[in-house]
């Protein structure tokens, strides 16, 4: 009986234990997510699938920035075994073992670095050796093959203006919540000004692995996973022939050529110089390296976008704006004619005396143009500031620089390409704090102004948009680089007419001695054959070496499809260097090819080397 009485305690005491075990079992598994959720984390992966970021073609439709693909391997320093063939490893990659362990260094030393995360640790692998090496990937627990992608420019031009592209960091991370580390945006030219068009939109899938850590399947069919949308493609208005024929005249000189088809404001070439190829910036062992020699060479500025981010005396090119403001405002005539005895005299007594270059008589403004006379517009310049009393130069100023504003002068243009700077047009605030009283200062300290010397400065872009405001008669379209993004058109396209406060019937005098200029005065060595140019030389004044060498143009003049600007520094006369390129460039953008008798031109221009010169 007592045994009886044990044995049904016993029974009793067994079957709540195992209601209480089955209950911790129900709890465990089914009740509480958490353990689901951690054996869910054992069996998952979930991936960030990276849309293709969009191509960049030019005008006409030849591909200048494609994606090349890239084979690469991750790794996450939490997860590797400690106890793994780091030999067999290393030989499936073809790396020594020292290799491996100063790359796992550097991967440790980046800033984003976090043991729990993916990081890139092998880029750059050949495909080969990539596919050989996933058949032994569930050897190497903690390594991650990737199949990723770089920015590859079939042609090795325009690295100013299409710009690159670099991994975001961790403050880039902080300020938007889209990046995860790994993740690429772009950071200078075309590449950041449309980088959220560009990169489009990132997915996810979550992945079934087994117990060797294998992706087997799909989790839950993919129920889960969301699509990535890819970049958006963009049109470009360059003409990357065009482009490429530039950098090659401009090789080993340092300046600018910017060139604008008028009727649009379509930029038709970006060229800085030096310039570099932009592959040298894509990803690759030795991008650290090129990115670290175009910094480091500070005589040069090889980085420096010269079209938008360098102002310069525009020189005489300014002749052909003031011109038309002082016959805007009844300051001269086109017919005015005056004496010029090769030096213009403001104060004989004090030694003040202003030197201009032998020329025929200027019997009026075109004669002017076409020989540059300094005497013409000196006197013009004393006359426009004089025009409310020799008193009250600041109000002659004022009403001057109202008009350079209306010309989209001394502030940014508004193209596409940030990094612009505003050029300086000196105010009468600016002359009153240089010489520390209240308009003490006269008409004859500021006459180089007249002639784009003195204070006056411009960007590249604003002096080809000047010959584009000139070859339009009176307006301009904002400059811009892309026509197209995706399937629609730029914001740019279509947009309104910017008139500048000139009468339509002062641009033909100023034109016609633009014309002159090229066809016999200072600009001749642009001349070309068939094709009617206007343009004018200008010889910007460099106290601290050699003049720098200046042109603008546009062609053809009754028709005008090409305006342009040119500015090579330390070259001496307009007309010796930057009239050349602006004539051969203007002949292969309308002819698409050079004439035989302007072969020898081309050469020469080509050879020309200014890198030394300081």
């Amino acid at each position: 009986m007592e045994f009886r009485e044990r044995y049904k305690v016993i029974a009793i005491l067994f079957s709540l234990g195992s209601i209480v075990l089955l209950f911790n079992l129900l709890d465990h598994q089914i009740l509480d997510s958490n353990y689901s959720t951690r054996a869910e984390n054992r069996t998952l992966t979930k991936r960030t699938i990276v849309p293709a970021r969009g191509i960049i073609s030019d005008r006409n439709l030849n591909l200048v920035v494609i994606n090349q693909p890239t084979y690469e391997l991750e790794i996450v320093v939490s997860e590797i075994n400690v106890n793994f063939d780091k030999a067999k490893f290393c030989e499936l990659l073809e790396i020594g073992t020292d290799e491996y362990d100063q790359t796992l260094q550097k991967v440790q030393q980046r800033h984003y670095y976090r043991r729990n995360l993916p990081i890139t640790f092998l880029e750059n692998i050949d495909p080969a050796i990539y596919s050989r090496f996933q058949e032994h990937l569930f050897e190497f627990s903690g390594f991650y093959p990737v199949i990723n992608s770089k920015r590859y420019y079939p042609y090795p031009n325009g690295g100013h203006t299409f710009g690159y592209v670099s991994e975001v960091n961790n403050e880039d991370i902080r300020l938007n919540d889209e990046f995860e580390i790994g993740d690429k945006k772009g950071v200078s030219g075309l590449e950041k000004t449309y980088d959220i068009a560009l990169r489009g939109k990132k997915g996810t899938e979550y992945l079934l692995k087994d117990n060797l850590g294998k992706e087997v399947d799909l989790y839950r069919g993919g129920l889960l996973d969301s699509m990535s949308t890819p970049g958006q493609d963009l049109v470009t208005t360059l003409d990357i022939e065009l482009q490429e024929y530039g950098e090659y005249l401009m090789q080993n000189k340092r300046g600018s050529f910017v060139a604008i088809e008028p009727r649009t404001g379509e930029l038709l070439a970006m060229i800085s110089s030096p310039s570099y190829d932009p592959n040298k910036l894509s990803f690759g062992k030795e991008r650290a390296q090129a990115f670290l020699d175009l910094l480091s060479d500070t005589l040069n500025q090889p980085i420096l976008n010269r079209t938008v981010q360098a102002k310069y005396p525009p020189g005489s090119i300014f002749k052909p704006i003031f011109g038309l403001i002082a016959m805007q405002e009844g300051i001269t005539y086109a017919s005015r004619p005056m004496t010029c005895t090769g030096e213009y005299v403001i104060n004989e007594k004090k030694g003040f005396i202003q030197g201009c270059r032998d020329h025929p008589y200027p019997a009026n403004i075109q004669i002017a143009l076409q020989h540059s006379c300094n005497t013409y517009f000196y006197q013009i310049m004393r006359e426009f500031i004089n025009q409310f009393g020799y008193r009250n130069p600041g109000k002659g100023l004022d009403l001057l620089n109202s008009h350079l504003s209306n010309f989209g002068l001394g502030q940014s243009i508004g193209s596409d390409l940030l990094g612009e700077i505003n050029g300086f047009i000196p105010s009468t605030s600016f002359f009153n704090e240089k010489y520390k009283c209240n308009e003490c200062w006269r008409s004859t300290y500021i006459l180089s102004l007249g002639i784009g010397q003195g204070e006056l400065e411009l960007t590249s872009i604003q002096m080809a948009n000047l010959a584009a405001i000139i070859a339009n008669r009176g307006y301009y379209i904002k400059p811009h680089l892309v026509k197209a993004i995706g399937n629609k058109p730029s914001a740019h396209v279509g947009k309104e007419k910017n008139f500048v406060k000139i009468d339509s019937i002062y641009f033909e005098p100023i034109i016609d001695g633009m014309r002159r200029v090229v066809n016999s005065g200072t600009g001749f060595n642009s001349f070309v054959r068939g094709i009617d140019i206007a343009g004018k030389t200008g010889t910007s004044e460099n106290p601290r070496g050699i003049d720098h060498s200046v042109f603008f143009a546009f062609a053809p003049v009754d028709d005008p499809k090409i305006a342009i600007a040119v500015y090579v520094e330390n070259a001496g006369g307009g007309g010796s260097v930057a009239a050349p390129i602006g004539g051969l460039m203007i002949e292969k953008y309308l002819n698409r090819e050079i004439s035989d008798n302007r072969k020898r031109v081309e050469q020469n221009i080509s050879k020309i080397n200014l890198l030394e010169v300081l």
